[in-house]
């Protein structure tokens, strides 16, 4: 693994150890992050890499990439959701909110494309892959609902249709972030822990 690879996914699993004590935990795996290293504590049977998946993940540069449009995509969105709802309180700015969903879809199919050139370099299929197969189903939703709302804008739809398509695009966006989140805390936790084993009776530990 190179150098740059290895920080990449390094930074990108301590952005993720931040959500540790998630309301979602016991799904993300997280219950089991404050028995590591404890005896007789194991992990899932069916991980979500294989070890050769986990290699070329580390060492994919589309790692990097979703690891710098996630937050990005995050961040276009916060602002966005603030302007929309600074023109549905005030009945101004529509100008602004239009721009900034825009730019929200737009950096959407960035990190649609380059998730599904990272899926592919990692697992060989560019979408529905089993360890991310429901969150693929969401994204595309997803990605639907952000296209509407562009051919509402583009077809001249009345401004309460447009924001309505966005506030619904957001609220699934916001859902299908959140599976994304679980699914990389428990990758995160997936750290093989030795098992020891019990002593024979009458006889030393194995």
């Amino acid at each position: 693994m190179s150098r740059h690879s290895y920080t990449s996914s390094h930074l990108i699993d301590r952005f993720v150890d931040k959500f540790d004590y998630s309301p979602w935990g016991t799904i993300a795996g997280v219950s089991g992050s404050h028995l590591r290293g404890q005896a007789g504590v194991k992990t899932p049977s069916r991980s979500l890499y294989t070890v050769e998946e986990r290699r070329r993940r580390d060492e994919s540069p589309w790692t990097t990439v979703q690891g710098v449009l996630a937050p990005i995509q995050f961040l276009v969105f916060a602002v966005s959701l603030g302007l929309v709802f600074y023109y549905l309180r005030t009945g101004e700015g529509l100008a602004a909110a239009t721009l900034s969903i825009v730019a929200k879809t737009l950096v959407l199919y960035a990190i649609m494309i380059t998730g599904s050139i990272w899926e592919h370099a990692v697992f060989g299929r560019y979408l529905f892959a089993r360890p991310f197969f429901w969150e693929d189903v969401v994204s595309i939703g997803v990605l639907a609902l952000h296209t509407a709302y562009l051919c509402a804008l583009v077809l001249g739809a009345s401004v309460t249709v447009q924001i309505g398509i966005a506030l619904a695009a957001y609220a699934s966006y916001l859902f299908n972030a959140a599976q994304y989140l679980l699914k990389l805390r428990a990758a995160r936790l997936e750290r093989p822990v030795a098992v020891v084993a019990r002593p024979a009776r009458g006889g030393a530990p194995r």
